[in-house]
């Protein structure tokens, strides 16, 4: 049981759980609020965020950083984390005792973090924190509720840029976040009067 996301880290960056403790440069173990009511969730670092230790730096990064800004967001507004904090060598997906191995750590982030809505960016993330057989062109931007979580699945910026024509779909999901966030804003501003 973690106190504290530094206490997480720590663990983190001394983590030899699996074999891609052989082959990072950096472990990427999440950035932004540490109170935010969004969570965005990924699948591992790629290799723009290994040698920068750091998430979604790379050009999926700056495209996330747009979609945030369309929908009034900056980074300092949410938290962003993946599923492993360690690159998978050449970005393949994620092995099962990777994730296995690594899950436990997203799992006290967002412990701690305590957000309200988790963006699921992609198949892995999704398949992961929701099941298994998701597919993510057929149950994106489907919200579920999830152990008093909002959890939605959507495209992960790295897809959206090899396929522009999800880009509408992307949007289409943006407002929906930016909406069920509102509704949250809505009600604690009511419980506080």
């Amino acid at each position: 049981m973690y106190n504290s996301l530094f206490e997480v880290n720590s663990d983190v960056e001394k983590c030899t759980r699996c074999q891609l403790c052989e082959t990072r440069r950096n472990t990427v173990f999440g950035e932004g609020n540490s109170h935010a009511k969004i969570m965005l969730v990924g699948e591992g670092p790629g290799r723009d965020e290994d040698e920068m230790g750091r998430p979604f730096v790379g050009k999926a990064g700056k495209l996330l950083d747009k979609m945030l800004t369309s929908i009034r967001f900056n980074r300092d507004d949410v938290y962003i984390a993946n599923i492993l904090k360690c690159r998978p060598p050449g970005n393949r997906d994620p092995q099962p005792q990777e994730v296995e191995a690594c899950i436990g750590y997203l799992r006290a982030q967002t412990a701690l973090i305590r957000p309200h809505i988790i963006v699921c960016l992609g198949r892995i993330a999704s398949q992961h924190i929701l099941k298994q057989d998701i597919r993510i062109t057929k149950e994106r931007g489907i919200w579920r509720e999830v152990k008093g979580f909002f959890i939605m699945p959507t495209y992960h910026p790295a897809a959206l840029l090899r396929n522009q024509g999800w880009k509408r779909e992307s949007y289409a999901d943006l407002l929906s976040i930016r909406k069920k966030y509102d509704e949250f804003a809505g009600t604690s501003a009511n419980s506080e009067e």
